[in-house]
């Protein structure tokens, strides 16, 4: 005789319960019979499941034998009804203090999007309540309670995201806010690492680790936490040199769907221990999991460090130089390329003076200041070849930081200059590709005609020493269409030359599609990847790619 299995017995009587505490409502008789309905179904079910191991383990149905998921094959995301929520909602005050919940249309508002993103949510897509842990343990505990009753989650770290990573896509969702758990958990000098908590803002641990002359690796945008610079595999200026997270991250403490906490691994720096846990879930945008601590490696600061300013009168020439300077061996802290557009703007939001020409700026460092001269010289040669006519030197370090600000100031400078010269309504549109530094001269050539054909006002800003760069295109809303052709276009371009849709913003939810053009059905496999550790597919849902058949986005 076939007997329910203690799993179908659990149930029954854990959603009896549930259906007859005192916060359920009344229920008539049609709901019992489907109560009924439901648990005899789940019998049945098992029963079916029992009688066919033998013929497959695991059922097909369940967890489909191939080694990839298209979308097309599988079902549209079922996630808790209101009474759901409200339910998980009284758990999580069970767990939580008073002010670690948040409801507040402020609150909520700030926690939606931000003045980058494209694709704001509809306003039955915003979140619903906001959570504040302040450790593992209540992360953990806050993604059990979300997995129990099909609750949507998002991590939401500095806010700053580029490409709509923490955007809301469904209702009913809550963020988990992670800028509380800023602590530093180990510093570790001598061996070079350092382990925080996710919220730790970077320049702050810059500050601290600079006391004792060191430096973490990435430097993306002020504001940016550590858990977010993880989970969009940051990078920023400083990437030529020290590369993007990737290669800074040693290990991490990671939440998964389920509440599970695992760590990837310890702290040494090589390993060769199976899968490389660390690296699935770098870049990863919390769609696998919530990160809450990362060990970082530290870098020792160059003891003498100059930055140089170089002008070209093309943008070709100035990225032809950067590609010769890269092919001889010379190796800078930094390379950063702005066209005369991007020039103009720094010089009418901070009121200087810079030639309106593309400009090369430089972070020249090393231990030796002889070698530091002759570094500075050969540079200097490659820049007269390419028609350099006036190269700017700091003398110390006030003017090493004034020169660099101009450098730092790009994205701020554009929105005034665009909110100024062209409208107050003026949307900007920043996105990053990234190509073979050999490649790198005709795609900026090709994408800066392409936006100076369409008429709409764009600047570009490139990490160009490892062939990455940025278009920040103007553009006000009747004009949506015709931006993201120019962007479309440029990453169709970046793919033509064997490049990357996405150097160091992530794909979130701005870049799905493109992100399919470059990887085809590896896109399948991430899928596969995905529904294996969030089967009920709670972790920060249609980021990256697509998970429900109707979505049509």
């Amino acid at each position: 005789m076939f007997r329910p299995t203690r799993p179908i017995i659990r149930s029954y009587f854990a959603l009896s319960k549930r259906y007859h505490s005192s916060k359920a409502p009344n229920l008539g008789n049609n709901t019992r019979l489907r109560i009924l309905a439901g648990f005899l179904g789940g019998s049945l079910c098992g029963f079916y499941l029992s009688m066919n191991q033998t013929l497959s383990n695991p059922p097909e149905f369940l967890f489909p034998h191939s080694s990839t998921t298209k979308v097309k094959d599988i079902p549209s995301p079922q996630y808790g009804s209101k009474w759901d929520f409200d339910l998980a909602v009284e758990e999580l005050k069970l767990i939580l203090k008073e002010d670690q919940i948040s409801k507040d249309f402020h609150d909520l508002e700030s926690h939606s999007t931000n003045d980058y993103a494209l694709h704001p949510p509809d306003p039955d897509q915003r979140p619903k309540l906001i959570v504040y842990p302040g450790s593992t343990e209540e992360v953990s505990e806050v993604i059990k309670i979300a997995h129990e009753y099909r609750i949507p989650v998002i991590p939401f770290g500095g806010g700053t995201a580029i490409e709509g990573q923490f955007i809301s896509s469904r209702s009913s969702t809550i963020i988990i806010d992670l800028s509380r758990m800023d602590k530093i958990v180990s510093y570790n000098k001598h061996d070079l690492d350092v382990t925080v908590q996710s919220g730790v803002e970077w320049q702050e641990l810059n500050s601290i680790v600079g006391e004792d002359n060191l430096m973490i690796g990435c430097d993306p945008a002020p504001g940016a936490l550590i858990g977010g610079m993880v989970n969009t595999s940051c990078s920023g200026t400083n990437a030529f040199r020290y590369g993007t997270m990737k290669e800074n991250v040693v290990n991490l403490t990671v939440v998964l769907a389920d509440g599970t906490v695992i760590k990837t691994q310890n702290r040494p720096k090589k390993s060769s221990n199976g899968y490389y846990l660390t690296g699935l879930f770098i870049g990863s945008e919390g769609t696998l999991g919530v990160i809450t601590e990362v060990t970082l490696k530290l870098h020792v600061k160059s003891r003498f460090e100059t930055v140089a300013v170089a002008t070209f009168d093309s943008i070709l020439d100035a990225s032809k130089c950067v590609t010769e300077i890269i092919q001889h061996g010379i190796k800078p802290n930094a390379i950063e390329l702005l066209d005369e557009r991007m020039m103009e703007c720094i010089n009418y939001s901070t009121q200087s003076k810079w030639e309106h020409k593309p400009t090369l700026f430089f972070k020249i460092g090393s231990n030796n200041s002889k070698i530091l001269k002759e570094t500075i010289k050969e540079i200097q040669s490659f820049a007269k070849k390419y028609g350099n006519k006036k190269f700017i030197l700091s003398k110390n370090e006030k003017e090493q930081t004034q020169l660099w600000s101009a450098r730092k100031a790009i994205f701020w400078s554009s929105i005034d200059y665009g909110r100024a010269q062209i409208s107050k309504d003026v949307k900007i549109w920043s996105t990053d590709v990234a190509v073979p530094i050999s490649n790198l001269p005709k795609m900026i050539k090709d994408t800066v005609e392409d936006c100076n054909q369409s008429g709409l006002y764009s600047t570009i800003v490139g990490h160009v020493g490892d062939g990455n760069f940025h278009c920040l295109l103007m553009y006000l809303p009747h004009q949506s269409e015709e931006a993201q052709g120019i962007i479309d276009r440029m990453v169709d371009r970046s793919l033509f030359y064997d490049g990357t849709c996405s150097g160091e913003h992530g794909i979130g939810y701005s870049k799905r599609d493109q992100l399919e053009k470059e990887l085809g059905i590896g896109i399948d496999l991430m899928r596969k990847i995905k529904f294996s550790l969030d089967p009920l597919k709670i972790m920060n849902p249609d980021k990256i790619f697509k998970i429900d058949p109707h979505d049509r986005h």
